[in-house]
């Protein structure tokens, strides 16, 4: 059975020697000395490897069972679930008049990613749950925040999203599902619901819905659409619950993956709701749930990637096969470790840069996030706006790559369930269709986000580059080796977005058939960015002498990989966006 261990190790590293967390003027930040981090990080690292990873494999082989209008979550999850709450894990950043512990996101990034590893499944109970309590922390009424607050933040109470019907995905214009004011302020709810996630389950008391709807009379497509809460039992005045409210599980979708979370189809029968922010004003608050969603299901690509990796590693030094070209590297044994082999070694690195590069990136992300709802600092905001459909898009899909390199690692092994791989990469796959498809993402990335406040945060991230380019010049070790690179790549960045500018407005298509090469060509130069900044940051170390210079030296090395190996992957993806429309849009549907 696979196994799991918390690089905490690499986090710390990733914190305070890039990051610098504890030195930023983030309200919250100054509490985040090594020592705390240190502590949190080991903590949740046990959690995950000791309770979570064991049952992941469990919920994948026993799955979730509807028997009577009731979900049976597989064997331990509950347990594991009270061990959980009982640690406090699911508020870690949650306010504390609400029963959180007020800890920055940057926080529950690092510590969702080591439990998101050990069992995604399970992980997305809270993860939703996490999600839910954000967009009424922002957009409900101080009676709706005392009344769910508490109660999910703790997770007693579990909550979930409910966007896609039947007939709609993306375009939830088209939703039917619908809410008939009543004269009590509440509304009927009614429609059928699909993919919900932790739709119905037996691991909380109550589970609370946001249901989008549209209000009989309201405009029409997406600017007619409102958000509801909408409980699975009716909450009383005093807290308590009261009758089973019109909401219910018709099916258990049967997935390629993630077996162990419940995806349900949800029926809403005049379900009672509450408006949760404005009429008509339902995706503004949904987006809240949203973008943090985006950043989560990041995290879970790059989080199975990670643990893929962990053990394709092991099963590499362990396993004998073949000799070395250069000589026995084993003489004592029948064979060589399959590490020895160059190709074994390159698939190893890619997955060893994704992972530590992504962490990265992911890390950033989150810090962004913190200096803008902590600190009020609006160029984070829209700089991680812009960000991120790109930690959405590329972490899941390298990150499910990397989950298929690591297969390869075990040949037929990898192929066979017993050995655990292929749940890693089966789990994976649904990183990149949820929470907006990938293809989504790029669009938005292209469409919307670069032009957004007249393209001023794609210049930001320009001029990020730029400085720190020019600020470390004059280290030639970095510039050879991390600053030159990127220097590259950062062009054919520019280059893409002038090519957009100069030919999307006169041929919309030419921009939008380089919108997904787009979309990995500012990964890979994100990723650049953070492994300059590591690299810069591991050779200090090193000229220090403090710490464990072995692995500073590795991380150089594996920071050299990335810019030689994988960045230059800037250069396909310009080539294809210079390309245009035409030979993307050539044929006549008719020609498929």
């Amino acid at each position: 059975m696979p196994s799991y261990t918390a690089p905490t190790k690499d986090m710390d590293f990733i914190l305070h020697n890039v990051l610098k967390v504890s030195e930023q003027d983030t309200p919250g930040y100054a509490d985040l000395d090594r020592d705390f981090t240190s502590a949190i990080l080991e903590e949740a690292g046990k959690l995950a490897s000791e309770v979570l990873a064991p049952l992941n494999s469990v919920g994948d082989t026993e799955g979730c069972v509807l028997e009577n209008g009731v979900v049976r979550t597989p064997t331990g999850f509950k347990d594991a679930f009270e061990q959980v709450k009982a640690g406090g894990w699911t508020g870690i950043d949650l306010p504390e008049e609400y029963g959180g512990q007020n800890m920055p996101y940057i926080m529950y990034t690092a510590v969702g990613e080591t439990s998101s590893a050990a069992n995604q499944a399970f992980t997305m109970y809270q993860g939703l749950t996490h999600g839910a309590a954000s967009a009424i922390l922002a957009h409900g009424s101080e009676e709706q925040k005392t009344t769910y607050l508490p109660k999910m933040t703790s997770c007693e109470w579990t909550g979930t999203m409910n966007l896609t019907e039947p007939h709609c995905g993306t375009d939830l214009g088209l939703m039917r599902t619908k809410a008939v004011p009543q004269d009590d302020g509440s509304y009927k709810i009614s429609g059928q619901k699909i993919f919900i996630s932790a739709g119905e389950h037996d691991m909380a008391d109550n589970i609370i819905h946001l249901v989008l709807a549209k209000i009989p009379g309201g405009p029409e497509g997406i600017k007619g659409v409102s958000l509801f809460i909408v409980p699975k039992f009716m909450v009383n005045e005093d807290g308590s619950l009261g009758a089973r409210n019109g909401a219910s599980c018709g099916k258990i979708e049967e997935k390629m993956g993630i077996h162990g979370n419940s995806t349900c189809v949800m029926n809403y029968d005049e379900a009672t709701g509450y408006l949760l922010g404005e009429e008509h004003k339902g995706m503004r608050a949904m987006f809240t749930m949203m973008n943090e969603a985006r950043i989560g299901v990041g995290m879970q690509g790059l989080a199975q990637a990670e643990v893929a990796y962990q053990n394709a590693l092991e099963y590499a030094k362990d396993r004998l096969q073949g000799r070395a070209v250069t000589g026995d590297e084993n003489p004592d044994g029948p064979a060589d470790p399959l590490i020895v082999h160059p190709d074994i070694r390159r698939n190893l690195l890619d997955q060893k840069s994704f992972v530590e590069g992504g962490r990265a990136f992911l890390l950033w992300g989150s810090q962004m996030i913190d200096q803008s709802h902590r600190g009020g600092d609006e160029a984070a905001e829209g700089l991680v706006s812009l960000l991120t459909p790109i930690i959405k898009g590329f972490l899941t899909d390298e990150g499910y790559d990397m989950t298929v390199q690591a297969q390869q690692v075990y040949g037929g092994h990898g192929y066979i369930e017993e050995w655990g791989m292929s749940q890693f990469t089966r789990d994976a796959r649904i990183a990149m269709i949820y929470e907006g498809a990938n293809g989504v993402q790029a669009l938005d990335l292209v469409g919307r986000k670069l032009a957004q406040d007249g393209g001023k945060h794609v210049m930001a991230f320009f001029d990020m580059v730029k400085s720190f380019i020019k600020e470390n010049e004059g280290n030639e070790a970095l510039k050879a080796d991390f600053l030159d690179p990127l220097k590259e790549a950062s062009k054919h960045l520019q280059a893409a977005g002038m090519f957009f500018m100069q030919n999307g407005m006169k041929n919309p298509n030419a921009a939008l058939a380089g919108s997904y090469d787009f979309m990995h060509l500012f990964g890979h130069v994100c990723l650049g960015l953070m492994w300059a900044q590591m690299g810069k940051a591991a050779m200090e170390a090193v000229e220090s002498g403090e710490g464990d210079t072995a692995f500073y030296k590795t991380k150089i090395a594996t920071g050299r990989y990335y810019m030689k190996r994988r960045l230059p992957a800037t250069s396909m993806h310009l080539t294809r966006i210079e390309s245009g429309a035409d030979t993307v849009m050539e044929l006549e549907a008719e020609a498929f």
